[in-house]
């Protein structure tokens, strides 16, 4: 009397097909970045570098464009945006293009003082060596 082999599923397959689809996943996916929305010419200074923490709420100011939090906003929604920020000691980051007309910054930063935000942190590029 013969005994049968009891058949079972080749997993190396099912493995192979796993590891692939994990990979592909790996390397499509997008890593959060800083919200940001507009491409800017910072200017340059010496100061030290700080650590940007995930709850800050992030303003932009273009020559012609202004966006809050990664999106293009105008200045009755960027008023209402930081209407809305309930903690005021939350840390705001400003990057302003330094072919701004002053006017543009002194409005954003009048929006701030109105509101009574005031942890305030205006970025610049690293000033290279030379």
């Amino acid at each position: 009397m013969k005994r049968r082999e009891t058949l079972g599923i080749d997993l190396t397959p099912i493995i192979d097909v796993v590891f692939i689809i994990l990979l592909f996943f790996i390397v499509t996916s997008v890593f959060k970045k800083e919200e940001l929305a507009l491409l800017l010419d910072l200017p340059t200074a010496s100061a030290k570098e700080l650590k940007v923490d995930e709850n800050q709420v992030f303003i932009e100011l273009s020559p012609d464009k202004l966006a809050i939090k990664g999106i293009e906003v105008s200045f009755a929604s960027l008023e209402d945006n930081i209407k809305a920020i309930e903690d005021k000691t939350q840390s705001v980051i400003v990057r302003i293009d330094k072919k701004v007309e002053y006017q543009r910054v002194i409005k954003v930063l009048d929006l701030l003082q109105k509101y009574e935000v005031t942890n305030l942190a205006l970025v610049t590029s690293q000033e290279e060596d030379k």
